[in-house]
């Protein structure tokens, strides 16, 4: 009778045993230098959020906002225009006409870029892991910085121009689509010229420009971005310019064209200054056909407002040009140009057949067919030392997402198998 009684009470001791709460043990591993709670500096809250996904997604957010942006701004300020203004600069700026300065209101395409290429690089280097699993996270990290980087490339060193032809002529040049420059030139030897150019930026901004290599000093009156000219009639003011052709022009300032198919007619009035004495004000305007001289000190020299030109060490010469239509309409079938290319430096003579798909490349420039009318041909020059740069971006993205997924899939696949 008692062995069932006394089982019955150790195994309630048993569990009341089981059922008391252990004593909790001091801790020997916590550290006693700081305090839990401790800030961390400010220098590594700097770089966690340099590296931070939420800094990457606010900058891509960024740039799907300036591309809208730009696209609806086209069609105010043109394809060229709304890229400088929304791509290819630190801020965006809103001009007021009353007042002489403008407001940023958006970071631009060149300061989110470059954010999003130190957000990636110290992503990349903060999670840097030396496994092959991670080796296609990094050739995908190293196409985007590639990518983004070859767009600064491009802004910075491509170059656009044009090179108008008519048939059999030969041209050794071709001429900015936007810049635009006065051209100086001494026109005393009868063997050559010799051209100094003035570019349009610096007749924008400043008074007074020394000409190197000549004498003269020229004194900048006014610079239009945009203007009309017409011959003056005889109740008009008197004109700003007192001698040339521009004595008897009329000159009013105009807003800056927005289509790519115009370009604006820029226009100044300079007086050149020689040993300190004044040669008279002078019109300049792209507008003008012929260029003005005048002769200082038994020397002659032209003055003359055109688009940039960027010379050549070769000749190409238009031998025929065709231009071809559907027949019955006026829609376009078929442009091409017939060039002759000469380079006496290499002993390079060859013909050359320019078409609408058909490009010219040659000494790092493409030279594409263009706009063609019944006198002339134009042929656009591209000129991109970094042509190459998208390309291999693209393929180390690919490249690096095809490794990723190849390890990912490879572990399902594994963990497949063990389950």
């Amino acid at each position: 009778m008692d062995k069932p009684s006394r089982q019955n009470h150790l195994d309630s001791q048993a569990a009341h045993r089981h059922k008391e709460p252990q004593q909790k043990k001091p801790d020997s591993t916590v550290s006693f230098d700081a305090a839990p709670n401790t800030p961390k500096p400010l220098l590594m809250r700097l770089w966690d959020a340099l590296s931070s996904l939420q800094l990457t997604i606010i900058s891509l957010a960024l740039l799907m906002a300036l591309v809208v942006l730009c696209t609806l701004a086209q069609t105010q300020m043109g394809t060229f225009g709304a890229v400088q203004a929304y791509m290819r600069s630190f801020l965006v700026w809103w001009h007021i006409p009353s007042l002489p300065f403008g407001i940023p209101v958006f970071p631009g395409g060149v300061l989110v870029g470059l954010v999003l290429v130190l957000n990636l690089s110290a992503a990349l280097i903060k999670r840097f892991d030396t496994s092959w699993s991670k080796s296609g996270l990094w050739i995908t990290h190293a196409g985007l910085i590639l990518l983004i980087a070859g767009e600064f490339f491009t802004g910075a060193f491509q170059v656009e121009s044009l090179m108008n032809l008519e048939e059999g002529q030969t041209v050794n040049y071709t001429e900015g689509s936007r810049e635009i420059e006065l051209a100086i030139t001494n026109t005393t030897n009868p063997s050559h010229d010799q051209v100094y150019s003035v570019p349009a930026s610096l007749l924008k901004r400043s008074t007074s420009i020394d000409v190197p290599g000549t004498p003269i000093t020229l004194h900048v009156k006014r610079y239009f971005e945009n203007a009309a000219l017409a011959m003056r009639q005889p109740n008009d003011p008197p004109a700003e310019a007192t001698a040339g052709v521009g004595a008897n022009v009329k000159i009013s300032e105009q807003p800056p064209v927005a289509s790519d198919d115009q370009m604006n007619q820029a226009s100044a009035l300079v007086e050149p200054i020689v040993k300190g004495q004044s040669q008279g004000v002078w019109l300049v305007s792209v507008g003008m056909g012929a260029p003005q001289s005048f002769v200082s000190e038994g020397q002659t020299f032209a003055l003359a407002l055109r688009p940039k030109r960027y010379f050549l060490p070769y000749t190409i010469t238009l031998k025929q040009f065709r231009h071809d239509v559907y027949p019955g309409t006026d829609i376009p079938k078929n442009f091409s140009s017939l060039v002759h290319l000469s380079n006496p430096s290499t002993g390079e003579e060859r013909d050359v057949l320019i078409s609408m798909n058909q490009p010219m490349r040659y000494q790092g420039k493409t030279y594409y067919q263009y706009q063609m009318d019944v006198k002339h041909s134009v042929l656009q020059v591209v000129q991109n030392p970094g042509w190459r740069i998208p390309y291999i971006s693209c393929t180390l993205i690919t490249l690096g997402l095809m490794i990723h997924f190849g390890f990912t899939l490879g572990r399902s696949l594994k963990r497949g198998r063990t389950a």
